[in-house]
């Protein structure tokens, strides 16, 4: 007999709040710039979604480099 997952919708800002708990490392994909990308750890944010970024890297998917940002405010 087959068991049923239930998924439950998550709200964006419940799980940006488990990622700064966590001290996850995320990977931000910028709208219009589409080759890079900024990873770094979540230490803040706000009810925009604006964030707080630490050990932050800029990625360039396209050339395949990172450079370094240190601490990034978005």
């Amino acid at each position: 007999m087959a068991t049923k997952v239930q998924k439950i919708m998550v709200q964006p800002i419940n799980l940006i709040f488990k990622y700064l708990q966590n001290k996850t490392r995320v990977q931000i994909w910028l709208y219009e710039q589409v080759d890079l990308r900024i990873e770094g750890q979540i230490i803040g944010f706000d009810e925009f979604m604006n964030l707080v970024l630490d050990s932050a890297e800029e990625v360039n998917a396209k050339k395949k480099t990172r450079k370094g940002l240190g601490l990034y405010f978005d």
